[in-house]
């Protein structure tokens, strides 16, 4: 009797401390968009590789990606599907992208990182692979960001805001964006690095980290796309339309997350700039879910995109909204990376 009381305690102590990771999850995801008025980050245009994990079976490799080193499963931490890696110094993971050399001159990732309190691991390391098989490391943790390459040694501190206990047992936000041989690197809501010259021309990209079983390297919600920075109107000027894939959304849901904000605040910009001009927001999903759905998830999203304009000084009478769920694609809905390219936000000049 007396061990299984034990049994329980423990058991139920384990439920609680998931409960308050659930918690603190919930509150420092979420954020205030508020606190992403300076970001300017903006991603690519194009989808090259995108894996938020759902598709894959807890505990199984994942389909879409393939093993250099270590180990690696996709496991749910707190109801989020993850990539794992559990063994390996250094482990490394790579995406399955059916060119080889598949990175461009421009080009943005990103991906949500968690580090646990509880046996914290090193951080998480990007591997930029050039074409001659060299490797140039990214290494971010709840501390630093660091970049090195042969000689090229260039560190930043993390901002106090996110720093040390702050960036601990929560999802934050990475994205670089690389161009003109310059890369930035961006963390939640903060520019931390910027290396003004790389020397160096990446072509692919692999994940790792020093990862075990008690410290494993998490991440989700991968993204590899071409381009980033886009001149916005000068695209509308010439297009009379926007293809927008930097605001994201939760999963199913019509909740802006905040990092959409450094797109955003450049529409914004746009249209103060553009006083005279009316929009047409529109929404549209991939073809995953049944067509009345995707109908009402795509209006409620061209909605969402549209109340955060007004709240952030757009006239609303400048502003139409419309929801097409599934039926104008403009890539294939067979594989991830056509159905990235398919979930959207358009603007349309009117």
């Amino acid at each position: 009797m007396k061990r299984q009381l034990i049994q329980f305690t423990v058991i139920l102590s384990c439920l609680f401390s998931f409960q308050a990771l659930y918690a603190q999850q919930t509150i420092n995801t979420a954020g205030s968009y508020k606190s992403y008025n300076n970001y300017d980050f903006t991603a690519g245009e194009k989808i090259i590789f995108e894996d938020d994990f759902r598709s894959d079976q807890d505990g199984e490799f994942p389909a879409h990606w393939d093993l250099q080193s270590g180990q690696a499963v996709v496991n749910k931490v707190v109801d989020v599907p993850s990539l794992s890696m559990v063994e390996g110094n250094y482990a490394k993971v790579f995406p399955r992208v059916k060119i080889k050399q598949y990175l461009p001159e421009a080009f943005t990732v990103e991906l949500d990182h968690l580090m646990q309190s509880v046996n914290k691991p090193s951080g998480i390391v990007l591997f930029f692979v050039n074409a001659a098989g060299k490797e140039a490391m990214l290494t971010i943790n709840d501390n630093t960001v660091n970049y090195n390459f042969q000689s090229k040694n260039i560190s930043s501190q993390l901002p106090d805001d996110i720093r040390t206990k702050k960036y601990l047992d929560k999802w934050n936000h990475i994205a670089l964006a690389c161009r003109n041989n310059q890369m930035k690197v961006y963390v939640n809501q903060f520019r931390v690095l910027v290396l003004p010259g790389l020397d160096f021309v990446p072509v692919s990209l692999k994940i790792g980290g020093i990862g075990s079983q008690k410290s494993p390297i998490l991440c989700t919600n991968v993204k590899i796309a071409e381009g980033g920075g886009m001149n916005l109107l000068q695209k509308l000027t010439t297009d009379g339309h926007l293809i927008i894939h930097g605001i994201r959304f939760d999963y199913n849901k019509s909740t802006i997350k905040p990092e959409s904000m450094g797109v955003i605040n450049q529409i914004v910009t746009m249209m103060k700039d553009n006083m005279a001009t009316k929009y047409e927001i529109q929404g549209h999903t991939d073809s995953d879910g049944n067509d009345d759905f995707n109908i009402k998830l795509s209006e409620q999203r061209a909605d969402a995109v549209r109340d955060i304009l007004v709240e952030l000084g757009i006239e609303k009478s400048r502003l139409t909204t419309r929801g097409f769920g599934k039926s104008k694609p403009i890539s294939d809905n067979d594989s991830p990376e056509g159905k990235a390219n398919n979930r959207r936000v358009e603007f349309v000049k009117l």
